[in-house]
Parts: C-alpha cells; structure tokens; sequence
C-alpha cells in the first residue's frame, strides 16, 4: 500500500526536470525529500548509507551514472564531488531530467563548488503545511487571492486546540499519525543530533552545545521578531553574563541556516509616500513552528495558557504555509515593520506579477479582526503605487470562523481554509 502523501512540491520537481538537466532539492532533514525525489528516480544512490558508493566516487564515479535515469543521488553533501560530476554529465549529455540530488546541509566545502547554473536547478523543500497534512480544505486559494478573485471559506471546523497541536507536532511526515506526547520526544531528540552531530559536523563552530540550546531557545522565545544579534548573544550568555562575540551569534545562525533549520523573513522597503521609517532586521523564523516550540519545551496546553504569546507561534505556522504556497508562483515572503513598531505587517507576498499583505491573528474577535484590516488600509495608504502597484489582496489570516471578502475589501480567511 502506497501510504505517500502526495506534496505540492510534486508538481515542482516535475516542472523543472522536464526543463533542465538536473535538480538540486534542500530542506531539513526529515522534511521527506528522499520519498518525494524518489518517486521520480528510476536508481537511487545513497551516499550517507552506502560507503561503497562513496568510494566508487573517488575510484570509478562512471559506474555511479551507468544506470536507467533519473538518477537520485540522496545526501549528496556527503560525497561533495558529486556536484561536478553531476554538472559535467549534464554539459555531455545535453538531456533533461537526468539526476535529482537531495541534501539537508550546505558542505562546508561548498563555496568552491563549480556553479550549477544552467544545469542544476534549485528547490526549496520543508515540512508539510496544513493543506498537505489534510487540516485545510484548501477553498481558499493563494494564487486566486493574488489574481484579485474573491474567495469564500466555510466556517472552520479545527478547533484552536487542534492548532495548537498543530503547532507543537509540525509539518514532519513521520508524525503525521503520531500522538503530541511522542512528537515532542521525537522533536527533541531532533534538536539534540542537530547541536550534538549535526552543526558541529558543519566544522564553523566550536563544539558548545549549552550555547547552541540557548541560541535554539532565544529564537524560540523571539519568533517572528525581528530580534538582534546583541540580543540573542545576551540570550546566549545565560546566568554568566559572560556574551559571545556576535561573529560566533553569527557562526551559530548560519549554521542553523545551512542545516536549512531557519527561514527568515527579509524588511520590505517599499517605496513610500510618508517619510516613515522602517525596521531592516529581518524577522526571525523557524522553518517549522514546532521547532520552536519543542526548543521552549512547551506542548499545546501551555501555549493555551498563554495566547498572547502563542499568537507568534500562530504566525509562524501561518508563514510556514504561505512560503509553501507561494514558492510555485515564484513568490517570496518578507516583512514590514516601522522602525518604532508602531506599525507592522506580518506577511508580505510578492510574486513576478503581484503582491499582497498579511495580517495573522489566532483569535477570531470580530474587533481584533477590524482594527487589523484597518492597519491593512492604513498602510496601504502609504505606498506610493505609482512606483510599486496596487496590492492584488489584503487579507487577515485567523484561526476560526469562515472566510470572504468584506466590504473595505480586506479578506479574511482561516488559516484552516487556505490552500495553493
């Protein structure tokens, strides 16, 4: 029985093998890019399993491409020479679809990769959003609201505590039917082989784990924020008052970023009509939102207990969903805050031919919602769009209730409706 749950990233690979010789997907370990290459692969190659192909590389690498293509070549960072033989291949041949490569890190050698372009395309995997795990309808569409079509939704029937499991389990394929006790074990046995293994593998790092949990912590505790270097490293320092340099805050985050565990959302500047000004930090995101959760050692009851702050969580699952939704459209995701954070907007959209702004609130109170299509208005009203263009949607993103367009022309949409 085929127990695959088919990914919207399916749609993907196929497009860009169709049209190029390779393809090059990264996520974070476990997000299941081995199951989803391999159902396009004809022969796998396994260099974290097979240390004979590893070998093969470096002896005979012609016997590892003397096989019916495509070629998935998983974990391919173990075996850093792959990448130009596989580019090289690709120039011979002059064919498409020939290999898929999969990896969870950038090699520490991977600067002086030859590059891909033009051979090896690149495509961003991650964990599941709602849509694909079966907790949205996906009646409401990000490429409709992009195209300025209305979209109804029916009222949601997950519950807030049903999110909240949500958020506390994330998008993992492997705890898909796991009860929330054992996908926090399994999520905290995670984080530990990624400070004890993976990132000191990566070589940019000394081996401190206390610090690396309090670096997992403080961007647990911030997410969603555009938080500061100085502040993670005073995170960092603990009850020492002893801060690190940030060039190690720095090493620490950009082994996260490698390990393709972190995806942070960029400062949009866009052109203005007031002289307001803007934050350039970006806003600070786990690639899931369990991640961060599981780095707080927190589990659903204790985000009920405090909604202020599970309202940031909330966000993260949001944009999680929305990067997942976009990225087909050749959307990018970033944010907008003025420098004395007055004013915000969580989630910005743009796509090549539009852009829309997103607000997230977890509750569903009808005056909380108001004030945040107001804040869209208002907004709205200080872009200059004779220089950047009119939005192609606002929409509030909530965590119950149905979903439409309302009269000030705001959408708002459950987070449990959304869907590509």
């Amino acid at each position: 029985m085929d127990r695959y749950r088919p990914r919207i990233v399916d749609a993907e690979l196929a497009e860009r093998l169709a049209g190029i010789g390779s393809v090059l997907v990264d996520g974070p370990k476990a997000c299941g890019k081995t199951e989803t290459a391999a159902r396009v692969a004809r022969s796998v190659v396994r260099f974290d399993t097979d240390a004979n192909a590893r070998l093969l590389l470096g002896l005979n690498p012609q016997s590892l491409f003397d096989q019916p293509t495509p070629i998935l070549f998983d974990e391919w960072q173990r075996a850093p020479a792959v990448w130009d033989q596989v580019r090289r291949h690709v120039d011979d041949l002059g064919e498409n679809g020939l290999y898929v490569l999969t990896g969870s890190a950038t090699p520490t050698d991977g600067r002086e990769l030859h590059s891909g372009a033009g051979r090896i395309a690149t495509l961003r995997m991650r964990p599941m959003s709602l849509f694909e795990t079966g907790y949205s309808t996906g009646e409401v569409s990000l490429a409709a609201l992009l195209n300025g079509d209305e979209q109804p939704a029916r009222a949601s029937t997950v519950t807030v505590p049903e999110l909240m499991e949500r958020i506390v389990c994330g998008g993992w394929p492997t705890l898909l039917d796991t009860d929330e006790r054992s996908a926090r074990r399994w999520l905290g046995d995670y984080l530990t082989q990624i400070v004890e293994i993976d990132v000191p593998s990566l070589g940019t790092t000394r081996r401190a784990p206390e610090r690396l949990r309090r670096t997992l912590t403080s961007l647990g505790r911030n997410v969603g924020q555009p938080i500061k270097l100085t502040e993670v490293a005073a995170d960092i320092s603990g009850e020492s008052g002893a801060r690190p340099a940030v060039e190690t805050v720095t090493a620490y985050l950009d082994a996260l970023e490698r390990l393709k565990l972190t995806e942070n959302s960029p400062s949009w500047r866009p052109h203005m009509r007031s002289r307001t000004q803007l934050r350039e930090a970006p806003a600070r995101y786990f690639v899931d939102p369990s991640l961060g959760t599981a780095a707080l050692g927190v589990g659903s009851k204790e985000l009920l207990a405090d909604l202020k702050a599970t309202g940031f969580h909330f966000e993260a699952l949001v944009v999680r969903d929305l990067r997942i939704y976009a990225q087909p459209l050749g959307g990018a995701i970033s944010t907008w805050r003025e420098a004395h954070g007055r004013k915000e907007v969580d989630a910005i959209v743009e796509t090549p031919t539009g852009w829309a702004a997103f607000e997230v609130k977890l509750t569903g109170d009808q005056s909380v919602i108001d004030a945040a299509a107001r804040g869209l208005v208002d907004f709205v009203s200080e872009i200059d769009q004779t220089r950047h263009g009119e939005p192609s949607a606002l929409v509030v993103v909530t965590a119950t209730g149905g979903g439409g367009r309302r009269p000030d022309g705001v959408h708002v949409v459950p987070i449990t409706a959304l869907g590509p």
